[in-house]
């Protein structure tokens, strides 16, 4: 509780807390007088008496029981008043009544001289798990502007079916992202993960979150009509943006040779991936490129490098906006290979594979996990294993590598939310400084954004 906010000048409080003590000071004051004339004038029997002294503190010498009665009033006087305002406005704050600490003072400071200006504008890039772990994370940073930009290329599951039967984005990751940014009751949040599973059922593997946004994209017309809809109704901290409105297909050029299409197909093919496309030219949803640009700091990761992260680099605009942006551009590589898709990967090959795809001169720093004290708990046959660290210092450009401590003794194969949100914010206020306006303005061409036949980019 910051008690100082209270005394700021123009929140209409203080003047009301000044007459509140005036008149309880003079109802304690005419309680005494009235107490000191019955005790004057009023014979009590000697246990009365006895009883009566004790109570006023007779046995205290003045001033120090005056004082002593002083202070323990006021703190009774300011603990109660705050309580009752808690029961009488937390019905209008939060869902349920639920009154999180502080959100008093902050309604009221709200109203009075509107939101204040957040510390840090944080745009974090990618998909699947990795990217809502991270958005649990920064979610607990109160003064974060958090924007998630998310790869729709998801082609399986429920998400892919869904995609092609309605002909809309796939709503997987967008759904994760959302109900880890979620402000709403936890049965809520659950429920919009809720998969059903009745054999036999047409509703089998798909999951009501994907279901809900699925039936808001035909109710208003529009995917990210229907995505803004749902955010509000679980009350996200942030926005959930699509990297791109139109529809988009993966495909990937195998070591082998083999050209295979569809984001769980490249997956499961054998051999390692040498490149990544994508099927048509998807422009940037232009609220996500401006996004990019405004912010002060830009997360690549963690999560699935080649169906996860890359997907949305490939969408042109998305790579020149990460490129031209003025914030810290940050890479958080991931704690552990991926079966399938980074097999042998060390933090230098995860790099080297955005190095490739959209250009060397895409980062400012690349963190890596520095804890190492779970790698114990990970079994042979999971197929993983820790992400090295060598390497790193032979990769062109002029990315600082920063170790940190980024998990926890549940998570030995991914990010502990809190460790990496709480590194990220750290660094970012650390590094203001260096993305100051004059940075960005010489990183950034003359017209960084412009629209041309309906088509966001960047101009080159």
């Amino acid at each position: 509780m910051k008690f100082s906010k209270w005394l700021r000048i123009g929140m209409h409080v203080k003047r009301w807390l000044v007459l509140l003590v005036l008149g309880v000071t003079l109802l304690s004051l005419g309680l005494a007088m009235a107490l000191a004339t019955a005790y004057r004038n009023v014979d009590f029997p000697d246990p009365t008496t006895t009883a009566v002294q004790a109570g006023t503190l007779q046995f205290i010498p003045h001033p120090y029981r005056e004082i002593l009665v002083g202070l323990l009033g006021a703190g009774l006087t300011a603990f109660a008043l705050y309580r009752l305002s808690t029961s009488l406005l937390s019905p209008f704050l939060t869902p349920r009544g639920a009154l999180r600490d502080g959100a008093l003072i902050e309604a009221i400071e709200r109203h009075r001289f509107g939101a204040p200006a957040p510390a840090l504008h944080v745009v974090a890039i990618g998909g699947g798990t990795g990217l809502s772990t991270l958005l649990r994370g920064l979610k607990r940073h109160p003064g974060l502007a958090i924007t998630a930009i998310v790869s729709i290329a998801d082609d399986g599951g429920s998400s892919g079916r869904l995609r092609e039967e309605f002909d809309m984005p796939p709503p997987g990751d967008i759904r994760n992202c959302i109900v880890a940014l979620a402000d709403a009751e936890p049965l809520l949040g659950r429920l919009f993960q809720h998969r059903f599973a009745q054999d036999g059922s047409t509703l089998k593997g798909h999951s009501f979150g994907n279901l809900f946004l699925a039936a808001m994209t035909e109710m208003t017309g529009s995917f990210e009509e229907a995505v803004t809809e749902v955010s509000r109704v679980l009350a996200v901290r942030g926005q959930v943006l699509p990297t791109t409105m139109e529809k988009v297909t993966l495909c990937a050029e195998m070591s082998d040779g083999a050209f295979v299409c569809g984001e769980s197909a490249i997956t499961d093919a054998p051999g390692a991936v040498r490149r990544l496309h994508l099927q048509g030219d998807p422009e940037a949803n232009p609220a996500a490129v401006r996004a990019i640009l405004e912010a002060d700091l830009v997360v690549l990761g963690p999560g699935s490098l080649f169906t996860s992260v890359l997907p949305n680099l490939l969408v042109e605009g998305i790579a020149q906006a990460v490129r031209y942006a003025g914030g810290t551009r940050v890479y958080a590589c991931n704690v552990a290979t991926q079966r399938g898709e980074t097999d042998g990967f060390g933090a230098a090959d995860h790099v080297r594979a955005l190095y490739d795809h959209a250009g060397d001169d895409l980062l400012d720093v690349v963190m890596v996990n520095d804890n190492f004290s779970q790698v114990g708990r990970i079994k042979p046959e999971w197929g993983v294993e820790a992400v090295r660290h060598d390497g790193l210092a032979d990769l062109p450009g002029h990315a600082a590598v920063v170790h940190r401590d980024l998990v926890g003794p549940a998570t030995p194969l991914r990010h502990d939310p809190d460790k990496l949100a709480d590194a990220l914010v750290a660094l970012a206020l650390e590094r203001q400084p260096l993305t100051a306006p004059g940075r960005a303005a010489r990183r950034v061409p003359a017209a960084p954004y412009a629209a041309s036949s309906g088509r966001a980019a960047l101009a080159e």
